[in-house]
């Protein structure tokens, strides 16, 4: 077992963060008590790359007590919390992972953690899939495939049974290999389960986002106009949390039934350029490039925040911004100052990274473990079916979903109606 972390010393206070956590996942408790006992993944290797949180530490000993070999990388260069690292380290989780990494370091890590020769690769924005993808198909471009090559070899793609994907953008990356005939064997797009994305990217990113600006700024929300780019789940989430709080909301998208859906749940709905000249707070939310850049940045107002809840740090064009920038200072650890020409000052939080973990620990616990059931059962649904799957995304059977979501109803000990065996009948037939 091999480990790189910021400092061992600080597995103590790690471990009373994942007990804390776990307390509040009744459904990765069951799950890993269940796999404890039968211990389904023995003799399996997992290579994850994941932002390492008390909650992915919950994850990670699941599977190991179910039997597999785990090794993890981060998935975020600021994301990692350093003491839940540590405890990792000490508990047979091979890790590499530590808070401010640097880019070549944050690339090393992935491919020391799949140079275990995964069965299973558990993925967070896609970056390890495309580092295994780019080795097998011999595409040279970019640091990873530099790095990936160094630690590991062109072939590690064929002792892969299949993979699992958490997010949005990593799984617009999957597909878009599906797409293009390169995806080398099945992903569970977790992604896309009802029990993911309608609790953990609506609620957990809703409410987090928002903890990780307040965490940095302590700013009075009530008043405020506050810009979210995209509409999609976290943007929802997002918007909803902001216009609790008391803020105007201003939904930036381009999605005409997104949009709609938008403007009749109370929201004004506008494109950037208006929007840039109204708002206080900017939180991005789109899965694309350059959601708000040069032209954007000279209309705002001075003292204009901006943040991004996308999983890549590319929203929020931080190039532009340091182009066009006089000059810039460090108000905080998690807020810089850039000076324009036009003597207007701009407050970008955590680089333009996932402003809820690189400012805030994450999603809350309880939204977390729908996710990670989700992600423990995947695995398992992998082994069982492989053999008979073909390189493709897939979505999780509904049966899953429905067995995560009655098993957390049980937890919060909510009674739900029955069908009588008429209704049952009555609902699947055709006649009346």
């Amino acid at each position: 077992m091999e480990y790189k972390v910021k400092d061992i010393s600080l597995a103590p206070k790690g471990k009373l963060m994942v007990e804390w956590a776990e307390q509040h996942m009744p459904v990765l408790r069951h799950i890993r008590q269940k796999y404890s006992e039968e211990k389904p993944l023995k003799g399996i290797k997992i290579a994850a790359c994941m932002h390492v949180t008390k909650e992915t530490a919950v994850l990670m000993l699941t599977l190991r007590d179910a039997g597999a070999e785990v090794a993890l990388s981060a998935s975020n260069p600021l994301s990692t919390q350093d003491p839940v690292a540590a405890y990792l380290a000490t508990e047979g989780i091979s890790i590499f992972a530590w808070r401010g990494m640097k880019e070549d370091e944050y690339f090393e890590a992935i491919a020391r953690a799949a140079s275990i020769g995964p069965n299973i690769t558990m993925d967070d924005g896609g970056d390890l899939t495309v580092m295994i993808h780019k080795l097998a198909h011999g595409i040279t471009e970019g640091i990873d495939y530099r790095i990936g090559k160094e630690f590991l070899s062109s072939d590690i793609a064929k002792g892969i049974y299949g993979g699992t994907e958490e997010t949005t953008t990593g799984v617009i990356r999957l597909k878009a290999l599906e797409k293009d005939g390169k995806l080398l064997y099945p992903v569970i797009a977790v992604n896309d389960s009802k029990t993911k994305y309608m609790f953990d990217n609506r609620y957990g990113t809703g409410q987090s986002s928002l903890d990780g600006i307040l965490r940095a700024t302590n700013i009075l929300f009530a008043g405020k106009n506050v810009v979210v780019a995209g509409y999609g789940w976290v943007g929802r989430g997002i918007a909803w949390r902001a216009k609790g709080l008391g803020a105007r909301v201003l939904v930036v998208e381009p999605d005409p039934i997104k949009a709609l859906e938008a403007y009749y749940d109370g929201f004004y709905v506008s494109d950037m350029s208006t929007a840039a000249e109204l708002g206080d707070v900017f939180i991005t939310a789109t899965g694309n490039r350059d959601v708000i850049r040069t032209e954007h940045f000279l209309k705002m107002k001075s003292g204009a925040i901006l943040a991004n809840a996308g999983h890549f740090n590319v929203e929020i064009s931080v190039a532009d911004l340091e182009k066009i920038a006089v000059s810039k200072r460090k108000i905080n650890e998690n807020v810089e100052e850039y000076l324009l020409p036009n003597n207007r000052r701009l407050y970008l939080i955590a680089e333009g990274r996932l402003v809820n973990l690189a400012a805030a620990e994450g999603h809350p616990s309880e939204v977390m473990d729908l996710s990670f059931g989700n992600q423990a059962l995947a695995v398992k649904t992998l082994l069982k079916k492989h053999v008979s799957l073909r390189p493709k995304v897939y979505r999780l059977p509904g049966s899953i979903d429905r067995k995560i979501a009655y098993i957390k109803l049980k937890a919060l000990g909510v009674k739900i109606e029955k069908l009588t065996p008429e209704q049952k009948k009555y609902l699947e037939s055709w006649s009346s």
